[in-house]
């Protein structure tokens, strides 16, 4: 029983990664198409999402059936915890790179970036593929240095954020209201893509410590 008890909590681990390797893959397109106007791009992120919305249910089933049949202890019901809140983190994570994706395609063949802010959000997007593949490898290694690393690129993304405000009202930014709207709802699809990425450090360091952060300050 303790040979199959096991097994389940390593499935439970290689699923999160395999989720947190989709979403890595999802916000890598989702970034790129948003930045060129990339239509068919931008259909793969979409459709990605209904495949991780799946492996999250899947996931959760597992680790609710770990709960009542193994009944869990320590260091193992912290890590039977902490997988179904990182598997909400992220499914939503897979949620906002697909946000991001449907701008791109709704806007095709235009650009959904207004002229002023494409280097910023090139840089947002960049930061938010940095905090994916951090969080794959956080993952896969279990190195709680890691947490830090995502720490410090949500950080940067915070900033970015508010700059992107800042730059709408000046103008520095030439764009219609629609413009202006997408830009809104991008920074904000970027801001949030970070924000679950943080979830899932915080949820890494709950298993590591057994303390639950409310910040990494």
């Amino acid at each position: 029983m303790r040979a199959v008890f096991q097994q389940s909590l390593s499935e439970l681990q290689e699923r999160l990664a395999h989720m947190a390797e989709l979403v890595e893959a999802s916000i890598n397109e989702a970034t790129t198409a948003f930045g060129s106007s990339d239509a068919e791009l931008a259909e793969n992120v979409i459709e990605r999402s209904d495949e991780v919305d799946a492996l999250a249910l899947a996931l959760d089933e597992l680790a609710f059936d770990i709960l009542l049949r193994q009944s869990p202890v320590a260091s193992d019901l912290r890590l039977v915890v902490a997988s179904l809140r990182m598997s909400s983190e992220l499914e939503r994570m897979s949620d906002l790179a697909e946000h991001i994706a449907e701008l791109a395609r709704y806007r095709y063949p235009d650009s959904a970036i207004p002229k002023g802010l494409r280097k910023t959000f090139t840089r947002m997007g960049a930061l938010d593929v940095e905090m994916a593949e951090a969080v794959v490898r956080l993952l896969r290694e279990q190195d709680p240095a890691i947490i830090l690393e995502i720490r410090d690129l949500e950080d940067d993304l915070d900033k970015l954020h508010a700059k992107v405000f800042t730059k709408m009202l000046s103008d520095k930014v030439n764009a219609d209201a629609l413009g202006l709207v997408d830009a809104t709802l991008a920074s904000r699809y970027h801001e949030r893509f970070g924000d679950h990425a943080v979830g899932v450090a915080k949820q890494m360091q709950f298993f590591f410590s057994g303390e639950i952060a409310t910040d990494f300050n």
